[in-house]
């Protein structure tokens, strides 16, 4: 080798793992579109997922021609119980779509969530993912965002940040907050549905995913109005409630339905301007008691 291509390579050498390590992230991938029915390809899935690590710890359709299934791994609760409110990563959704004649399957992006939620990369996620799903394609954003962008991700300037979340409740002790909780989905007030309920080993934070079936910010109209790409963003729902210690709290709506949707416009985001607002005073209604707390 010529003295003159040396340095040249040595440079290659050294940049090309930090250009590997700022690929843009998207928050979602597509693991195939396939033909056949809903039923078929949700009753697939479970079953390619009962046979791995992962668990099923939910499933629902919140409107028709969807699906969604809540699961967890491993990984992701160790990840959840390294950091405070880390048990906002502690589920992962998947999505399932008819279009057509087609059913499109996607995850939520491990990689993407797990830096938004300050967990880290979900490397081990990723890679189980791939191991189980084969190597999909990453979709949701045109440019993606860097690992960077997202550890401190806002939608604009004034815009919530992870650690913006809202405070819904708090409580005499952490078994209040549960039982309080557990009562008012148990009622479905306000037409809430539980989809999943989460505990985190070795700490006091238990995730639940909530359907929303009333109000502006109810899962079908906010999705009617966002997810009109051909690529649909159903691995975005449910949302979730975090119990943490005695308090109860909800990612911020403007910082949740925008990192969901990164490449939203601000005119899209203006047709549902009542949804953040309706989103926790639903979630907040879990949290209420008919006499002191």
């Amino acid at each position: 080798m010529s003295k003159l291509l040396q340095p040249i390579l040595v440079l290659c050498l050294f940049f090309a793992p930090l250009a590997h390590a700022e690929e843009p992230l998207r928050p979602y991938v597509l693991v195939d579109s396939v033909e056949g029915s809903l039923d078929e390809q949700l009753e697939g899935m479970r079953d390619t997922l009962e046979k791995s690590d992962f668990e099923i710890v939910g499933e629902y359709r919140p409107y028709s021609g969807t699906a969604v299934l809540a699961i967890t791994h491993p990984a992701l609760l160790e990840a959840a119980s390294t950091r405070e409110f880390g048990a906002y990563a502690a589920v992962l959704r998947m999505g399932l779509s008819q279009v057509g004649e087609e059913v499109q399957r996607s995850y939520a992006n491990p990689t993407y969530w797990g830096q938004a939620f300050q967990v880290g990369p979900l490397d081990a996620v990723s890679a189980a993912l791939n191991d189980l799903l084969g190597e999909g394609k990453p979709f949701g954003s045109k440019k993606g965002l860097s690992a960077k962008k997202l550890a401190s991700y806002r939608y604009m300037m004034m815009m919530p940040k992870f650690k913006d979340h809202d405070q819904l409740g708090s409580f005499s002790s952490h078994a209040k907050a549960l039982s309080t909780v557990r009562g008012n989905l148990g009622n479905n007030v306000d037409k809430l549905t539980e989809v999943f309920e989460v505990a985190v080993p070795g700490t006091e934070e238990v995730l639940f995913g909530v359907a929303i079936g009333s109000g502006d910010g109810n899962d079908r109209d906010v999705m009617a109005t966002t997810d009109t790409g051909e690529l649909k963003h159903s691995a975005h729902l449910p949302y979730a409630l975090l119990v943490s210690g005695n308090n109860v709290y909800a990612l911020a709506g403007k910082f949740r339905i925008a990192l969901a949707f990164p490449d939203l416009g601000m005119g899209t985001f203006m047709k549902i301007s009542g949804a953040p607002g309706a989103i926790r005073e639903s979630l907040g209604s879990l949290t209420h008691t008919p006499g002191p707390q």
